[in-house]
């Protein structure tokens, strides 16, 4: 519970920084019953999404302990035909989730750093002018930071958002105590009624509410590191009772001083207390702003083994935890971006209008997924049907958060939809790709007829033949008989596919072996199962290969030469694809990581061939 205190929820926990002040700032003449009615959607806003809908829905569902936006499409994946219309139609809506939840990975961090640094002009009006360059200078150490990994900083982060939340109770209980009628503000009445009253108002001001449950997808994609129980638990005996608590005692606080509408979460701060509660609020933001860029992360490397996204670089920061992971591509990629924003927005009021469109529609994603799931896989007409139910509430909130376009709710539109272009570029592209493939090369069974006719001569030493595909001859096996007719004395033709799984563990057999036999003893073909989190490990399957091998038993992958096939595409005249696009996967092909250096191979001893292939 301290774990999941310290990743799942530092986003959420965050939020009654910025949160309060923007829907206020909603209501116009903030009399009692607007600020009751404003608190009222509040609250309830966090008990239909996120306890409703993520934590009684949505983390029932794993896919292999995992949760997530791309874990749920996963699992939706195997549960479709994989040409079908559906499929096709579900890649596509978790596209559009993933792209969204990054371009929301760049409003967060610098919302949360700079709501926590405006603290200081509460401290001190004079110290106004500082703000911007500490939070510059707290986000380039949280960016610095990533490189090193967030093992060692996590032991802190269960403690310190523990006290966060602490803070929260504290001070929301302080301002009750002053105002006790504010606690009314939890009954749903009041939302209602200020519904029924102010329809406009009320519709409006839900663009703004959604800050409340920003972080929610947190609940989900952390399913995997600390599990449903944990989650739930953390939420319902801390996490929810805080923040229910904080924004009542905010209520409280504007209903007798309506000037405190300007920052109410530092207004129910005693004056003594503020630089102490700066300093805790500034640690949350911190560990808020590492939480999201970590599953920014895990989004990538995640959509990279769903074949949406090009392969980035990746480095393992614990050699114990897996889900620790640094891409440094995409690392100073979103350090530029969450810089720029900070620098052109300069305040988290400014920044507030930007948050809402792309919250909303990440979570009406993962909502349409578990929808077609229960109805496809586990035939649940209920669930769904309380799915359909908060997905339509989900969309309330996403149609009052389009107005916002315009102010702000523009900068996460355009990285999403920059990434879902190009995430819609690669799929295609990687599929015509595969496609061009199989006209061209000869397929396992042609290839062992060609094999036999050309007699080729056995030369010493041991060969490695790596393909993504089990069904065709690699390239540079049929290059290497072509050119030479030659074929090592030892050769093994390793391929691998991807599973709809996070790892390969669920499957019986991980690597299947399988014999080419006489006359070509010493040929084995050997296929990888992996699972979207995973990457190949050349030398672990050589093993595994060598213990169901007999005749490769001393099989020795420290001296062996590798040899690997690389498709080069080429612009094609009579692809479906646009000229534009077709250019575009031109572009991310170069771009993304060296097939060598993604296999982690010896570049002494690895050949690379390659074969033009039309998109």
């Amino acid at each position: 519970m301290v774990g999941a205190l310290g990743v799942v929820f530092g986003d959420i926990g965050t939020s009654p920084l910025y949160a309060m002040r923007t829907v206020l700032g909603e209501g116009g003449t903030l009399d009692r019953e607007t600020v009751y009615g404003l608190t009222s959607m509040v609250i309830w806003s966090l008990l239909l999404v996120v306890t409703g809908l993520y934590v009684t829905l949505l983390l029932r569902v794993d896919n292999e302990g995992e949760g997530g936006l791309l874990a749920l499409f996963g699992l939706l994946r195997r549960s479709i035909p994989g040409g079908s219309r559906l499929a096709v139609a579900a890649t596509l809506v978790a596209m559009v989730g993933a792209a969204m939840f990054l371009g929301d990975s760049v409003i967060t961090p610098a919302i949360s750093v700079l709501s926590a640094a405006e603290g200081l002009e509460v401290a001190s009006p004079s110290l106004s002018s500082i703000v911007l360059p500490v939070a510059l200078a707290i986000l380039v150490g949280v960016f610095l930071l990533q490189r090193i990994g967030s093992g060692a900083i996590g032991k802190l982060y269960g403690p310190a958002m523990v006290v966060w939340f602490v803070v929260l109770a504290a001070t929301g209980v302080a301002a009750l105590a002053g105002n006790p009628d504010a606690i009314v503000a939890a009954s749903p009445t009041y939302a209602v009624s200020f519904m029924v009253h102010d329809p406009v108002t009320a519709f409006v001001s839900l663009g703004s509410v959604i800050l409340a449950i920003t972080g929610a997808e947190a609940l989900y994609a952390d399913l995997g590191h600390f599990g449903r129980a944990a989650i739930t638990r953390a939420w319902l005996a801390l996490v929810l009772p805080a923040l229910i608590v904080s924004y009542l005692g905010e209520a409280a606080e504007v209903v007798l001083h309506p000037a405190s509408a300007g920052n109410p979460f530092y207004a129910v701060v005693p004056t003594w207390a503020t630089i102490p509660v700066l300093v805790v609020a500034t640690v949350a933001t911190v560990i808020a702003s590492e939480a999201v860029i970590a599953g920014g992360f895990t989004v990538l490397h995640q959509a990279g083994g769903l074949m949406l996204f090009p392969y980035l670089r990746t480095r393992h920061t614990s050699p114990e935890e897996a889900g620790q992971i640094y891409l440094p591509a995409a690392n100073w990629s979103l350090a530029f971006a969450v810089l720029a924003v900070v620098l052109v927005f300069r305040s988290s009021e400014r920044l507030a209008s930007a948050y809402g469109l792309a919250v909303s529609l990440t979570i009406l994603t993962t909502t349409t997924l578990y929808v077609a799931l229960m109805l496809v896989r586990d035939h649940s007409r209920v669930r769904a049907a309380a799915g359909i139910v908060l997905g339509a509430v989900m969309f309330c909130f996403f149609a009052a958060a389009v107005p916002k376009f315009v102010s702000g709710g523009w900068l996460p539109t355009i990285i999403g939809g920059a990434l879902f272009v190009v995430m819609w570029t690669w799929w295609s592209g990687r599929r015509r790709l595969a496609r061009s493939r199989r006209q061209v090369e000869l397929s396992a069974s042609d290839f062992v007829r060609d094999l036999e006719q050309k007699e080729p001569a056995r030369v010493p030493g041991t060969g490695i033949f790596l393909t993504e595909d089990a069904e065709i001859a690699p390239i540079a096996l049929q290059t290497v008989l072509d050119i030479g007719r030659l074929l090592p004395e030892r050769a093994v033709i390793l391929s691998w596919h991807l599973a709809d799984t996070p790892t390969a563990e669920a499957h019986e057999c991980r690597v299947r072996v399988g014999e080419f036999g006489a006359p070509y003893d010493g040929v084995v073909s050997a296929d990888v199962v992996l699972g979207f989190q995973e990457r190949l490990d050349v030398s672990a399957v050589l093993r595994d290969v060598a213990e169901q091998s007999e005749e490769l038993a001393d099989l020795d992958a420290d001296h062996a030469y590798f040899f690997v096939s690389v498709p080069h595409p080429q612009l094609n005249s009579r692809s479906p694809m646009a000229r534009w696009r077709q250019r575009l996967f031109l572009l991310l092909d170069e771009l993304s990581t060296d097939r060598v250096a993604h296999l982690r191979l010896p570049r002494h001893r690895t050949v690379t061939v390659g074969r033009e292939l039309d998109l």
